[in-house]
């Protein structure tokens, strides 16, 4: 029997055609908790307007279901399950948002809340970064077929990430200050602020993954005998010690310990994907821990932050003038308050923690969802990572296996490090949680970071071509 051969560019089977409508009804669910949430947060404050809520639904909703198209047109393949996580903590965020915004209107907070710093526009603020986000992720869908053209530029990629990650700490303290901290961590010209190492990481994800396919190979073979351990040459010692130096730098010059235990820990778990060695792994830590300790005993503004963690109930951390530990206090009466189910959206008091709204929004949730709440986010997160970790088993060659990876291994180090900060795990740093906190650079960083994620998982499931048939071909058709 012949048939005619199939064409080329045909639409997806069948089982990715259901992936994407999975995929779709996982939005719609998504949207519908993030709709249930602003309801609540209306119902339980005074003076609130419907209407405007509806707005902010309905803008969110074209958001996202344009993300989701652009994802049928361009990424048919991608995992279903990026985009409705996605878009449930970008949601929730602007809920928690909108929830602060509205303190000061209510009058259930005192003229002294340090909410009065939130600016009244900061839900619309955040909205717009969401577009701009968005966007972003729909671009580089549309104009990315292939994430391995970024392979060659492995220097260049390099180059530009620790630019950006060097920025702050190159300017003066005034534009790249952030107020009340010891921080240089953000870029602030006429108004306008944003943290150019959110990018920077991005950069340096891909400029690690291009090394380590080229270097991965030697650097899990070639070892020699250090005392009773076998540990790799000195001479390939380099990369790591650079790492690990310019790590510390940013610890030092720039006061941001978050964002220096990302950047080493992203290289050590991609240096451990791409050569199998644990050693690689411990020996990172092990110069990383061995660095935050020396810069604790040498650096001021370092040693006071493991101050603060050790005994943020001192009297001279808490009550004598300045009381460093304040925020970390408040942060924790707050979870402690929310108990196991939380005191409901717009019940609780967190807007007595200092930067609620960025860097300690987990405690907000802590505070009016709960444990329970806070547990269903980090298994949301948990949730994103296997994603990423699952795309990374799928994808064929070697460099889009090792970007996947680092940056689900990056994604899950932000989380753990913000969350066990406020939880008083570790030291408190000063970065962001995904999707959640305020703040535009994070977000359209997190957006494109799903876009990345998206692109590598459509190639992994993507089909192979099939050949060009001649029209007398003949092909044998089996019944079953």
């Amino acid at each position: 029997m012949t048939m005619p051969s199939p064409a080329l560019g045909s639409q997806p089977p069948a089982e990715d055609t259901a992936r994407r409508s999975t995929e779709m009804w996982m939005v719609l669910f998504a949207l519908g908790i993030v709709a249930f949430a602003f309801a609540n947060t209306a119902f339980s404050l005074k003076g609130q307007h419907l209407s405007i809520i509806v707005e902010y639904m309905l803008a969110y909703a074209v958001l996202v279901l344009g993300a989701h198209v652009a994802v049928r047109r361009w990424a048919p393949y991608a995992d279903p399950l990026l985009l409705p996580i996605a878009t449930l903590l970008n949601g929730l965020g602007l809920v928690m948002i909108y929830r602060l915004n509205q303190v000061g209107r209510d009058g259930n907070a005192s003229a002294g809340s340090p909410i009065s710093t939130l600016s009244h526009s900061a839900t619309v603020t955040q909205i717009i970064y969401t577009v701009l986000g968005i966007a972003i992720f729909v671009a580089f869908l549309a104009f990315f077929k292939d994430i391995r053209i970024l392979q060659p530029y492995t220097y260049i990629l390099g180059l530009a990430g620790m630019f950006l990650i060097a920025i702050p700490a190159l300017l003066p303290s005034s534009i790249s200050g952030v107020a009340g901290t010891n921080a240089k961590i953000q870029v602030s010209i006429g108004g306008f602020s944003f943290q150019p190492e959110e990018f920077g990481k991005l950069l340096l994800a891909a400029s690690f993954a291009s090394y380590l396919v080229v270097n991965g190979r030697k650097l899990s073979l070639l070892t020699e005998k250090w005392w009773i351990f076998s540990l790799p040459r000195r001479r390939d010692l380099g990369p790591i010690l650079v790492i690990w130096a310019l790590s510390m730098l940013l610890l030092v010059f720039e006061g941001d310990v978050g964002t220096s235990a990302v950047f080493m820990g992203l290289f050590v778990a991609m240096l451990y994907v791409a050569t199998g060695r644990r050693s690689w792994a411990i020996l990172g830590f092990l110069m990383f821990i061995v660095g935050a300790f020396l810069a604790a005993e040498l650096v001021p503004h370092v040693r006071q932050r493991f101050t603060v963690w050790l005994d943020p109930f001192s009297t001279a951390n808490l009550i004598n003038a300045p009381q460093r530990s304040y925020q970390t206090v408040q942060g924790l009466y707050g979870m402690a308050n929310g108990g196991l189910l939380g005191k409901g959206l717009g019940n609780g008091q967190p807007f007595w923690t200092p930067l609620v709204q960025s860097d300690l929004i987990f405690t907000s949730f802590g505070e009016e969802i709960g444990l329970a709440g806070v547990m269903g986010l980090l298994l949301l997160y948990g949730l994103f990572v296997q994603r990423g970790l699952r795309t990374a088993m799928l994808v064929k060659d070697e460099y889009s296996k090792l970007l996947a990876s680092g940056l689900s291994f990056m994604f899950a180090l932000q989380v753990f490090v913000i969350v066990g900060g406020v939880t008083r795990l570790i030291p408190l740093t000063g970065i962001t949680t995904p999707f959640l906190s305020q703040g535009g650079s994070s977000l359209v960083a997190s957006w494109l970071l799903v876009a990345v994620l998206a692109r590598l998982s459509d190639g992994a499931r993507r089909p192979a071509p099939k050949p060009i048939q001649d029209e007398g071909m003949t092909q044998v058709v089996s019944l079953r």
